[in-house]
């Protein structure tokens, strides 16, 4: 059983700090609440071996099937909370059980489904939270927890197409580096004993291979140490909002992968705002929440700009558009469905086009990386083997002449 650090106020106003354990936050909540005291703070305390370098979140493909599971029992007719309780059992997520657990100790106590997940926003995604509010308000819950599952589970298979299109190209690079580091620290060490024995000079080439072998060798652990310390510094910049904004201007940036990059963040953004929307989510608040999904500092810096001018008034459209970011094709359908009064349908047309023409973009991406590779690789085998055979061509031809 988890421990909670608490902070509250006695009657008189006198402050209380304690720690108690209980099954979670919600229920410490409930006690502190019937002791007739006003809750400051309620924080779990964490053991030294549970404190947790990276923030926790819900992983997508768990939050997709307790979606999922919930749409289909309140479509049967169960209550929510019994809904819940026959579900908490089989939620093989530590964190989302723990979620579940606080939910129904927060719906006992009279919480709506969104506020009681709002409790843990952290771990979730901005849209899920606003998305569930607004579904509460139109009565149509079960429908738009199924949307949900389908939106997650399209995104997923987005991103499942990515990193299966990505995977040959990582091991062809993988397999080169492995090639080369035996190269340089077993194969060409041995090569420059054998060619010290004949004292004879050797070409250019093998000078030059031969050299920079032994600057590897000898220099080997400096380098990697220098990298290290490069590889963290880099990972530490990178966490910081200014660091995750370089990358994401750096990643739009570069030639055929920017392309790329910019049709993922597309697709994702209409995904989210045209669920949203289709919920009955104000559009400022959906806008808000869709920058923020989309998931690149560049996009959600300009479309909180674009926030501003919604609520002044200036539509969805011309403010989105005006950012710069997105493909003319895109902002053309925008317009459309503003005009149209079909945003939302129009978003997910969007979506489903970027959707396409990311996964052809990320399979002409590979087909350009996989010869490159295999290019760059065979110049390296190639220079060593030129090397070697010359001077094993020149060592042995001197030595038939004498």
């Amino acid at each position: 059983m988890p421990n909670f650090k608490y902070v509250a106020l006695d009657p008189s106003g006198k402050k209380l700090r304690g720690v108690t354990g209980a099954a979670s936050a919600v229920r410490v909540r409930n006690d502190l609440l019937a002791r007739e005291l006003k809750i400051v703070t309620v924080k779990e305390r964490k053991s030294f071996t549970k404190i947790e370098i990276t923030r926790k979140k819900v992983k997508p493909v768990d939050l997709m099937n307790f979606s999922r599971q919930l749409a289909a029992f309140l479509r049967a007719g169960v209550p929510i909370l019994e809904a819940l309780r026959a579900m908490v059992d089989e939620v093989s997520s530590p964190v989302l059980h723990q979620v579940v657990v606080d939910i129904i100790d927060g719906l006992t106590t009279g919480s709506t489904l969104s506020d009681a997940v709002a409790t843990h926003g952290a771990l979730f995604p901005r849209y899920y939270v606003a998305i569930l509010r607004s579904a509460e308000l139109t009565g149509n819950l079960d429908v738009v927890l199924d949307q949900l599952a389908g939106y997650i589970e399209r995104d997923l298979e987005a991103k499942r197409a990515v990193k299966s299109a990505l995977t040959y190209p990582m091991v062809i690079v993988g397999m080169s580096v492995i090639t080369v580091v035996i190269l340089v620290g077993w194969v060409l060490p041995k090569f420059e004993e054998f060619f010290a024995g004949f004292k004879k000079e050797l070409p250019l080439p093998t000078r030059i291979l031969m050299g920079g072998s032994r600057f590897m060798t000898q220099r080997g652990l400096v380098i990697l140490a220098g990298a290290v310390v490069l590889g963290l510094l880099l990972f530490l910049y990178l966490r910081t909002e200014r660091g995750r904004y370089s990358r994401d201007r750096f990643m739009l940036r570069m030639p055929v992968l920017g392309g790329v990059v910019q049709y993922a963040v597309v697709e994702r953004f209409s995904r989210i705002l045209g669920a949203m929307l289709r919920a009955g989510v104000p559009v400022p608040e959906a806008l808000a929440a869709a920058a923020e999904g989309a998931n690149n500092r560049v996009y959600e810096r300009a479309l909180r700009v674009a926030r501003d001018q919604v609520l002044r008034g200036e539509g969805l459209a011309k403010p989105v558009i005006a950012t710069g970011l997105f493909p003319r094709a895109a902002g053309q359908m925008f317009r459309v469905g503003e005009a149209s009064g079909t945003l939302d349908t129009q978003l997910e047309l969007t979506a489903d086009f970027y959707a396409a023409e990311l996964s052809h973009r990320v399979k002409k991406l590979t087909s350009l990386f996989e010869p490159l590779v295999i290019i760059v690789m065979g110049g390296i085998v190639g220079f060593v083997a030129v090397a070697l055979v010359s001077a094993m061509y020149g060592i042995f031809n001197s030595s038939s002449i004498q």
